[in-house]
């Protein structure tokens, strides 16, 4: 025993095995069989399926994120394809002679002679439809005072159809020995040596929608219905607020105003022609409708 109470074990020393129990059954080592050491194959198989859904999973999303991309390469590539093809369309309307201009239809001429107007703009016959020039034609048409307004209708392959909206007359003016028929806006349509029957006389200074005596004689015939209207002989105003007109024969009169209220002055002044001969020499004063007053001229 060393010093500190504490025991050396003597070289050679083997401490003594444990006891074994009586009834236990003692195997020698040599003859243990070793333990089975654990298989790989299962974590293996495991690792390749999670690459495999993997690279699935990857594939996917590059369909996914490129997918928009594609689409719109597609539709680029179809936008350019169009517009080519358009282009090439537009081309050929605008400078190949397959749609020439090789016939005019003029619709709407009745007081107009539709071959002076024909004559007036043919010069642009050959040309491309798409190339007519509008403002050449509005310049040609100008020349003709019955046209008020026109349109025009491309008819491929080689006709241009004219549209015309003649002018209606609305009276005449005397001018001088002669009468200008005139329309609602006081343009002059045409002169006549003579009376045109069923237009009346407008004696209301010039014939300009800037007389406000001539503008309120023309909305007072316009208010007029087309049976009363033809029956006016002579309308007659020296200022906006004292329009008359005498009815066809000279026999009744009919003071009509201001044109305040026309449209019911017509009614009124249809229901008091009804109560009177045509033979009866009346004056109608119909400027104050609600109270209507009919005396003898």
């Amino acid at each position: 025993m060393e010093k500190g109470g504490i025991m050396k074990r003597p070289q050679g020393f083997d401490p003594a095995p444990p006891p074994v129990p009586k009834n236990a059954t003692v195997t020698p080592i040599a003859q243990q069989k070793p333990p089975k050491p654990l298989s790989a194959a299962p974590a293996t198989r495991e690792l390749r399926a999670a690459k495999r859904e993997r690279k699935i999973y990857e594939r996917g999303e590059v369909k996914r994120f490129t997918r928009r991309a594609r689409s719109r390469r597609r539709l680029v590539v179809s936008g350019i394809a169009l517009a080519s093809v358009f282009a090439t369309l537009i081309a050929v309307a605008v400078w190949s002679p397959l749609l020439a201009l090789k016939e005019i239809t003029i619709v709407g001429a009745n007081r107009v002679d539709a071959a002076a107007v024909h004559e007036a703009i043919d010069g642009q016959l050959g040309t491309p439809l798409a190339l007519v020039d509008l403002d050449r034609l509005t310049d040609e048409l100008a020349a003709f005072p019955l046209i008020r307004s026109y349109t025009t209708e491309s008819v491929p392959p080689h006709t241009l159809v004219v549209t015309i909206v003649e002018r209606q007359p609305v009276g005449l003016v005397a001018d001088g020995s002669q009468f200008a028929v005139v329309d609602p806006a006081g343009i002059v349509i045409e002169h006549v040596a003579t009376r045109t029957a069923g237009l009346p006389v407008i004696a209301a200074g010039d014939a300009s929608i800037g007389n406000p005596a001539f503008a309120s004689a023309i909305e007072v015939l316009l208010a007029l219905p087309p049976e009363l209207l033809a029956q006016v002989d002579v309308i007659s105003a020296t200022t906006k607020d004292d329009v008359t007109f005498v009815l066809a024969g000279d026999i009744q009169a009919v003071t009509w105003g201001s044109v305040d209220r026309s449209a019911f002055k017509a009614r009124v002044l249809a229901t008091l022609l009804t109560t009177q001969a045509p033979t009866t020499r009346v004056e109608f004063d119909i400027s104050a409708p609600d109270a209507p007053v009919v005396r003898s001229r």
